[in-house]
């Protein structure tokens, strides 16, 4: 006689395909990255030599990404499950059961800490130029502490750079194209 499990096993095959990213969550993703690719551009670019007006743009994506963040953030704790990006005891050993590696998890964490650092400073340095529903007030704060916030909003850009980079060629390597296509598909 069979037991239990085995009999579950065979009434229920796992199935082929398992959802992996809802489609809310895909559209999430793919919203961010052009926003990110966005921000870089017009943040970036202009220091390359390229002219180009940059900064209406740029100050536009930039709510764009306070916007994502903020949907984000709510989904978050409101609709899934935190402990699946948290990490755990599990994701230091060798049977990592979890629906996120531990490179998966510090890589969130790490865009999330740069995106707060971008948006923190990028919301103060909106008060330095006209927008229609901001008064302008370079003198908001003193020179230094506008030194600090430039600072911090320029490495938030370097750290960026390079955590896209990242983040495209692992999803593009051969072992990795199961989590691209997931992306993509939402399935795996």
């Amino acid at each position: 006689m069979a037991t239990s499990a085995e009999s579950i096993g065979r009434l229920a095959p796992a199935p082929e395909h398992s959802e992996r990213h809802a489609g809310i969550d895909r559209l999430f993703h793919w919203l961010t990255a052009l926003t990110v690719l966005t921000l870089m551009a017009t943040g970036l670019l202009p220091h390359l030599g390229v002219r180009f007006d940059w900064v209406g743009v740029h100050w536009i994506a930039g709510l764009a990404l306070v916007a994502l963040t903020i949907f984000h953030l709510v989904r978050a704790l409101l609709w899934q499950r935190l402990r699946t990006i948290w990490f755990s005891a599990t994701d230091f050993g060798s049977h990592g059961a979890s629906k996120y590696s531990l490179a998966q998890k510090l890589m969130h964490h790490a865009m999330g800490l740069m995106v707060l650092a971008a948006v923190c400073t990028g919301l103060l340095m909106l008060k330095k130029i006209a927008t229609p529903f901001l008064t302008r007030d370079p003198y908001l704060l003193g020179a230094d502490t506008w030194g600090v916030v430039y600072v911090i909003h320029g490495l938030a850009a370097i750290v960026a750079v390079t955590l896209v980079i990242i983040h495209v060629y692992f999803a593009l390597i051969p072992e990795n194209r199961r989590y691209l296509i997931a992306m993509i598909r939402g399935r795996m």
